[in-house]
């Protein structure tokens, strides 16, 4: 895997220890301002050099030389207004604020003079120009919209600049709302303010109003304005008419960069990438010389669509052709792996820019805080946290929240939640990020009291936190409380839409309620037959491909060959085989339903194979019992250029187990340290561990368990266990010890591992103490397979008397499993007596199972 160099990075980062939290740096005070001014509503002034010992300059006002202006601002409210007796002196004064930009005053003084002299209700010139001083400084929008909501007459500047403040601030409702109140009083939009209404129309695919307003610019023959044609490009490619964007373009008689460049970032939005290029070498034939933001779409749509190299090569060219790439240059690429999941890539990318002088700015920290989530780089990440604080791009809610979300990934949920208590002001999304968070670690109380808190914080829920919460239910079993989650959804008149089914579907099949996810999949088939939910409050909608590749999985898991080929047939049906999930989940199915024939005939039609696929045949012929084909499967992989991943490697090292084939399980060792697939994958190893313990290689089972620095629970457990399945009792409990004091928590499986390796060594003392531990010192309720190992156990010394009273006293119904473990101890201690109640136990199950089935 790819490392990023701290030294590459701005020599004000901070490299961090690896059991170490960022510090957040103290900030410089800001100076104290008189708060009857509200100076702060504008951050922006800190930028413009202002002082606070001279708040006002003493230069003329050029637009009234009669007027002087105030030494400071304590003089404001006691000069201005015995200076300035009409109203051209305000509108002076007024305009005067608008040239310099650098002074402090908000409007709201001014108004209010204003208003005491009546000017408010009687000039309509004033209002307006108070109502655009508001428009232009920041945090006054809301003011604006009030004054302009008051107004009995409303100019087309004002309206068209207060429609471009909400475009800036992506506000479209108010937006429409603004050009509705416009129109009906009688004014239309001219050249200038359609683009604007048009970007609105494109931001919220509103393709019938976009093609209204196209309707509009015919007839005021608009068209000819090069601007309107680029927002009519932009609109169509967005609401998915490519076949429009071009003929906007064909037809446009002047054609600028702008023009050009829409129409590449059209076509590479749509995965059209020859096109694409075609339309980028054609700009130059025309003689129209690409700007860097013409590269960027180039580079950034190639990345975007997975071609990575064909993007680097693109920044290649572009430096080669004069043009010095930026930040945005950089991060179209690093976004682009990152979107299609290609973390390593990311880093590299990464890595090369921080040997150009470009600082990586928010855009750049929140995709590599992605890629560190992604490879679970917990270290990489908090260098990266580091220089975000010291390079004061700490207190930007995005980066807040990829922190969140990247500590969280990384398994540091306390990490997570410093970073979030830390943010002063939070939004929607972060407390998203931190509720997932809780939710993906099955905290599922933490999180609805987080819930609870956004709440009260005065923010609204949307329906992002209401899946989030139901994919946590559903991944943790709780079919109860995720349906009573749907419930109050209902009742809140949330339209329910398919991802919040989806991640039901996903969840219940990855917890093993395989069933009700199959049950949800034939409601959303029916959904006027169901009476499951409110048809009102749903928004209907047929299975697509990620409804579809969760349904396969079920019927999967519960091996239900014929309502598989149902679902094959929907997926014929609705034309999803191209899609490389669905057509994988297809082979996955068949292979578990013991139809490998039918696996392998829908393998050969996938045309682009990815990892996903192979791995799902190479798996299949396992699960058939058919090691040699997957081993087969897996050369034939490599000479057609696909890359394995850290699954396939797992999935083979299974096989290899099975077969007995230790030589083949040694070179796939050699294969993963060569191509370095054990880095930053510890399920990876701990299957070497495994199949090294099945071949009685502890030796080499140590070797791997040593080699790996951050170990994890699942780590511990597979070596505590490889020396229980060899008879090592002392170094299982050894290890187990060292595992304490260095402060991991054991869990069930943990005491599973222990328990069994007491039981195969017959150390009856040390197993109690081990299970009497679980629920004093760490909580644990021992299951079936727990008492299991103490009845094996107690077999093994030959206490059946014992072994019998615990099967009666536990507080589970004894299974098969443990009735036959008696059983056999029985046989080999030669107790006839007990044997015959355990005989007959067996019996009486496997009778009740006949009559059940």
């Amino acid at each position: 895997m790819a490392t990023v160099n701290p030294g590459l990075l701005p020599s004000n980062h901070l490299l961090l220890p690896d059991n170490s939290f960022p510090k957040l740096l103290p900030t410089h005070k800001s100076p104290t301002f008189p708060s009857k001014f509200n100076f702060e509503t504008s951050p922006s002034r800190r930028n413009h050099g202002f002082k606070p010992s001279s708040v006002l300059s003493t230069q003329i006002n050029p637009f009234s030389q009669s007027v002087p202006i105030p030494e400071n601002a304590k003089d404001y409210t006691n000069q201005v207004p015995r200076m300035l007796n009409k109203v051209d002196d305000w509108l002076s004064l007024l305009n005067h604020f608008d040239k310099t930009r650098n002074l402090p005053y908000d409007c709201k003084p001014i108004h209010a003079y204003f208003t005491k002299l009546g000017k408010m209700e009687s000039d309509n010139l004033v209002r307006n120009k108070i109502a655009m001083y508001y428009l232009k400084r920041q945090g006054l929008l809301d003011d604006a919209r009030k004054l302009f909501d008051e107004m009995p007459e409303r100019t087309l500047p004002l309206c068209a600049a207060l429609i471009g403040s909400y475009s800036k601030s992506e506000k479209w409702q108010e937006l429409f709302e603004v050009l509705g109140l416009m129109v009906d009083d009688g004014m239309l939009p001219n050249k200038y303010l359609v683009p604007t209404i048009l970007k609105a129309c494109s931001a919220v695919k509103l393709l019938r109003s976009g093609k209204m307003v196209h309707g509009y610019v015919v007839r005021k023959e608009l068209a000819a304005d090069t601007f309107v044609g680029n927002a009519l490009i932009d609109l169509y490619a967005n609401c998915g008419d490519l076949r429009y964007s071009r003929s906007v373009f064909d037809v446009m008689q002047e054609r600028d960069v702008v023009s050009w460049t829409t129409l590449v970032s059209a076509y590479m939005g749509a995965g059209l990438l020859e096109e694409a290029e075609h339309v980028f070498d054609s700009m130059q034939l025309n003689g129209v010389k690409p700007d860097v933001i013409s590269w960027n779409a180039l580079i950034s749509g190639f990345a975007q669509n997975g071609e990575i190299q064909l993007a680097i090569l693109s920044l290649e060219e572009m430096q080669e052709k004069g043009l010095k790439p930026r930040v945005t240059s950089w991060n179209g690429i690093i976004s682009g792996c990152v979107d299609n999941g290609y973390f390593e890539d990311a880093l590299d990318v990464f890595s090369e820019m921080l040997r150009f002088p470009h600082n990586p700015n928010v855009v750049t920290i929140v995709s590599i805080l992605t890629a560190c989530a992604g490879l679970k780089a917990l270290n990489l990440g908090k260098t990266i946290h580091g220089y975000a604080i010291k390079s004061d791009l700490y207190r930007n809610i995005c980066v807040d929240g990829s922190l969140v979300d990247m500590y969280s990934k990384c398994g540091r949920n306390d990490y997570a939640e410093k970073v979030f208590i830390e943010i002063e002001t939070k939004n929607t999304a972060v407390w998203n990020e931190m509720i997932a968070a809780y939710a993906n670690a099955g905290e599922m109380e933490a999180a609805l009291g987080l819930l609870k808190s956004m709440q009260n914080d005065g923010l609204k829920p949307d329906k992002i936190t209401y899946n989030t919460l139901l994919a946590g239910y559903a991944r943790n079993g709780k079919k109860n409380e995720a349906y009573a989650l749907l419930s109050d959804m209902n009742q809140m008149d949330m339209k329910l839409n398919l991802v919040s089914f989806n991640v039901l579907i996903s969840g219940f099949q990855q917890s093993g309620l395989s069933r009700e996810a199959l049950k949800l999949f034939r409601i959303l088939q029916l959904p006027s037959n169901n009476g499951f939910i409110d048809e009102k409050l749903f928004v209907s909608a047929q299975p697509n491909t990620v409804t579809t590749t969760g349904a396969l999985a079920a019927c999967a898991d519960l091996n239900l060959l014929c309502q598989g080929k149902e679902i094959h047939g929907y997926v014929l049906k609705n034309d999803f085989e191209p899609n490389i999930f669905v057509s994988s989940a297809l082979v996955d199915m068949y292979a578990k339903c013991h139809d490998i024939g039918s696996a392998i005939k829908i393998f050969r039609k996938i045309e682009d194979k990815n990892t996903v696929a192979w791995n799902s045949l190479v798996a299949g012929h396992i699960y058939n019992s058919q090691p040699e084909e997957a081993l087969k499967l897996f050369h034939k992989m490599l000479s057609e250029g696909a890359e394995p991943s850290s699954i396939t490697m797992m999935i083979l090292l299974l096989a290899c187990g099975e077969m007995g084939a230790l030589y083949v399980g040694r070179q796939l060792h050699s294969y993963v340290v060569k191509h370095n697939l054990d880095e930053l994958h510890n399920k990876l190893l701990t299957s070497l561990i495994d199949m090294y313990a099945k071949f009685n290689c502890i030796s080499d089972a140590k070797l791997v368990f040593d080699f790996i620095v951050n170990k994890d629970l699942g780590t511990w457990n597979s070596m505590i266990s490889a020396y229980s399945i060899n008879g090592m009792a002392k170094n299982a409990i050894a290890l187990f010890q060292q595992m304490e004091i260095l402060g991991i928590v054991p869990d069930n499986k943990t005491f599973v591992a222990l328990l069994t390796a007491c039981s195969r060594d017959g150390l009856v003392d040390e197993g109690w103490k081990y299970f009497n531990s679980m629920m004093k010192n760490y909580g644990i309720f021992a299951d079936l397979e727990h008492y299991n190992c103490m009845v094996g156990n107690m077999g093994t010394a030959g206490l059946l008397d014992e072994a019998l009273d615990l099967i009666e006293r536990m507080p589970h119904v004894p299974d098969a499993s443990i009735w036959d473990t008696l059983l056999q101890a029985c046989r080999v201690h030669s107790n006839t007596i007990i044997e015959q109640r355990a005989a007959k136990a067996l019996f009486e199950l496997e009778r009740n199972n006949v009559t059940s089935s």
